[in-house]
């Protein structure tokens, strides 16, 4: 009595396309006959590699959702000719022994073969030689087929993602960096030599090759993707290439005009405020910005964000002093405003 085909692959009546297709990849990676070569782990994966056929087949699938087993009893004699509740009819030849003692899984003609050839090359990298590598190991016949595992092409290791984080001014001009990272394959600890590029921004990564995981069948490791994360700096906001900083001046300098210092990422430079600068204005420095990732001869701007100082404590004479220029403020708004 064969299992029900949702149990096989630990699954609810009902499951998604995507939740098969994820169960039978998890299953048939542990089963696999060169990862697992005992006699219950080949049966295991016969039964998984069967109920997927089904359940990954739309038409299949409803029949088996509608009437169990049972949709499959009549097809089978026909199809396969050789009895029982088999749901391959519809492949010529599905499962049998090579000459090296493993199963092979193919199939001639019908069938979901290509949705199995690509679920293969997904899960093993190609072990299975993808379409065109079945056709060959079937002796060059129609349809598709999948080859034996023995010699098969091993699969490639589980690439894997690290944050890490670097400073401000690192991120801005690029730097040669020691991180220590555990190895995913062995736990260990591992100190690589990183360049971080001039102008990479949070949240974008960098890609080590060979640095992820180990492959299952001894084949090419994964990559280790490093999530970049920059630490923020005192008095500077960066967005994309441009920086942004805050300078205060002198409530008289914002009236009448001047020159206050702001600092740049490459040194302090004179500013010059113009003529009634308003609080909040910005003023515009080109090229003090972050050198542009992968292009680094040209940078991004500073923004000069001005503030206001307002006085807090003031003498009596200074008082009557801004007391005289306020009347003589309204005086001439007054002046304006009749002549208008």
């Amino acid at each position: 009595m064969k299992r029900d085909y949702y149990e096989v692959l630990g699954l609810t009546k009902g499951a998604s396309d995507q939740e098969i297709k994820s169960a039978y990849r998890k299953l048939a990676k542990k089963y696999h006959p060169d990862v697992n070569p005992s006699e219950d782990a080949k049966k295991k994966f016969e039964e998984i590699n069967e109920a997927y056929s089904v359940l990954s087949d739309p038409k299949k699938k409803q029949m088996y959702d509608q009437f169990g087993m049972a949709a499959f009893d009549q097809t089978a004699g026909a199809g396969a000719g050789n009895g029982g509740g088999n749901p391959f009819s519809g492949f010529s030849g599905f499962s049998g022994n090579g000459g090296n003692g493993h199963t092979y899984y193919y199939s001639s003609s019908g069938g979901n073969a290509a949705d199995f050839g690509d679920m293969f090359g997904d899960i093993f990298g190609d072990l299975f030689g993808g379409a065109g590598g079945a056709r060959r190991a079937a002796g060059g016949g129609g349809g598709s087929a999948f080859r034996g595992f023995s010699g098969a092409e091993a699969a490639p290791g589980e690439d894997i993602t690290q944050n890490i984080t670097v400073s401000f001014e690192e991120a801005a001009f690029g730097a040669d960096k020691k991180i220590r990272l555990s190895d995913p394959s062995t736990g260990r600890m591992e100190t690589l030599e990183v360049h971080i590029p001039a102008g990479i921004e949070e949240g974008q990564s960098l890609r080590l090759r060979g640095k992820g995981g180990a492959s299952a069948f001894g084949g090419v490791a994964g990559d280790l993707f490093l999530k970049i994360h920059i630490e923020p700096r005192e008095g500077y906001e960066r967005q994309g290439a441009d920086v942004f900083v805050t300078c205060e001046v002198p409530f008289t300098t914002a009236v009448l005009g001047g020159e206050a210092r702001v600092q740049t990422l490459y040194g302090d430079v004179i500013c010059k405020i113009p003529e009634g600068t308003q609080s909040g204005s910005k003023i515009r420095l080109r090229g003090k910005g972050v050198p542009i990732r992968n292009n680094p001869s040209q940078h991004g701007d500073e923004y000069v964000v001005i503030q206001i100082q307002v006085p807090k404590h003031l003498s009596e004479e200074s008082k009557e002093k801004l007391r005289a220029f306020e009347e003589s403020v309204k005086k001439d708004r007054r002046g304006r405003f009749h002549a208008a």
